[in-house]
């Protein structure tokens, strides 16, 4: 399959990165930055050597084959895509006194590019997943201030659950709850997953009852912490401090803290996700959103494999990974 093009000019970013720079910096290059599936992420790289990180929410940057829901911002679960998401995360996670990276210019007036813009501080060198393969002494301290920064993401409490941007300004959910929310998720991603592959297809029936029991056993709750949604150790960077700093971040929500910490599991071994470990988890809602999240790095990844995105073996590996673990989760029913 032929990939579309999908590279900013240095050209068409000159006039962004003399606005968020300065106008005695030249841009020289332009980099475009693998992983975002969403955005474009470009460094900008100045004659002075120095450098910054253009986000691009363009339609032409989204791998993403669109689908039903995607705009619905009263579903936790929709994608976080657009500026607006950008702008309600960095403001609540900065309130936390958590790192990320500075915000140099947002331009949703489409001065300088053709779609909204931000450009931010950039991080050159290795992200802390890299640093812990490498160094795990060396990357201690940063785990360290990570779990911290998780703990106080785990403190806040917010009047309802949802996307921040959403209950910011004062909006509510469509579901009535977190697991309900979750369950209606699973169901969609089961429905979409079995669409294209006859083994969860032929599994559909023990999986939606086993979805559902698992729902029911969970115990009412009202205590929406702050949630990532895709914290894995490649979305967080390392300043010169040794300060943990968070990227993509659209997709923060206020919810259950027991769905940032599955996926942390299944994103990484247990060494890695040792240091970051919380204390209290409820079982129920960690076994929900287990099988949750397994049908939804399933159902993801096939989605995404009907566009053209490029790195498609890693892609198919995901979601062949998780399919067999969801599988495994109904084997013996």
């Amino acid at each position: 399959m032929d990939v579309a093009p999908r590279k900013a000019t240095r050209e068409q970013l000159r006039g962004a990165a003399r606005a968020a720079l300065g106008d005695g910096r030249r841009l020289e290059a332009v980099e475009r930055l693998a992983g975002g599936s969403r955005k474009g992420v470009y460094r900008l790289l100045m004659g002075d050597a120095t450098t910054a990180i253009a986000y691009l929410w363009d339609g032409s940057e989204n791998y993403w084959p669109a689908a039903e829901g995607d705009d619905d911002l009263m579903d936790p679960f929709s994608p976080g895509v657009g500026l607006d998401l950008f702008e309600a995360a960095h403001a609540r996670l900065d309130s936390l006194g958590l790192r990320m990276p500075q915000v140099y210019l947002v331009d949703r007036e489409r001065t300088h590019y053709r779609a909204d813009l931000a450009i931010v501080e950039d991080f050159p060198g290795e992200d802390l997943m890299d640093l812990f393969n490498r160094d795990p002494r060396a990357a201690e301290p940063t785990m360290a201030r990570l779990a911290d920064a998780l703990a106080a993401m785990r403190r806040h409490r917010a009047p309802s659950f949802g996307k921040v941007a959403l209950i910011d300004a004062g909006g509510t959910s469509r579901a009535t709850s977190c697991e309900k929310a979750a369950l209606d998720f699973a169901l969609r991603c089961l429905a979409e997953a079995a669409s294209r592959d006859r083994r969860i297809a032929d599994a559909r029936d023990r999986l939606e009852v086993r979805l559902r029991e698992l729902a029911a056993a969970v115990r009412p709750r009202a205590e929406y912490s702050v949630v990532h949604g895709e914290l894995g150790l490649d979305h967080v960077l390392v300043d010169r401090d040794g300060n943990p700093v968070l990227i993509d971040i659209e997709d923060l929500m206020y919810f259950d803290v027991e769905w940032e910490h599955v996926f942390l599991r299944l994103r990484h071994p247990e060494g890695h996700y040792r240091p970051l470990a919380a204390e209290g988890l409820d079982e129920d809602r960690l076994a929900l959103y287990t099988l949750t999240q397994r049908l939804s790095l399933t159902a993801g990844p096939l989605r995404l494999l009907d566009g053209d995105f490029p790195d498609r073996a890693f892609m198919r590996g995901i979601a062949e990974h998780h399919l067999n673990e969801a599988l495994a989760l109904v084997s013996g029913v």
